[in-house]
């Protein structure tokens, strides 16, 4: 008998009270001092997002693939720097990858809002460009 007493006080303790429930409370800052300022911003339409550049194919104007927009470089006040692209190999091996100016290469929407990338260059004029090399993976002096 204790043991069945026991049982339905345990089950009333567990039950949740409906006949008053707390008024809702407004969510507390996510700092102390209340000086978290987040601002949240929605995609416009004409947006440029990075993660579409990265792989497309670059054309010249003879419509020439040439290359790949294989990275973005942004300098210290979060401007574009530098296109990082990728020139030769086959399926990213052996590809030398060169920094232009992005002003050089021009980014424009077809019909559908898919990216085109168009630079006034040649294949060898990018081969025989300087390597980007990334800091911290240069070549090892002996």
């Amino acid at each position: 008998m204790r043991r069945r007493h026991f049982l339905a006080g345990i089950l009333l303790a567990a039950t949740p009270a409906t006949a008053q429930s707390p008024a809702a409370v407004p969510g507390a800052p996510a700092t102390l001092n209340d000086d978290l300022k987040v601002r949240f911003v929605a995609q416009a339409h004409d947006d440029l997002v990075a993660s579409k550049l990265v792989g497309l194919s670059i054309r010249n104007s003879a419509n020439e693939t040439v290359g790949s927009v294989a990275d973005v470089v942004f300098d210290d006040k979060r401007g574009i720097k530098s296109y990082v692209v990728s020139v030769g190999g086959f399926l990213g091996l052996n590809a030398k990858y060169v920094a232009v100016a992005p002003d050089t290469l021009q980014l424009n929407r077809k019909d559908g809002g898919t990216l085109d990338a168009v630079i006034e260059t040649d294949r060898d004029q990018l081969r025989a460009a300087p390597e980007y090399v990334y800091l911290g993976s240069e070549p090892s002096k002996k």
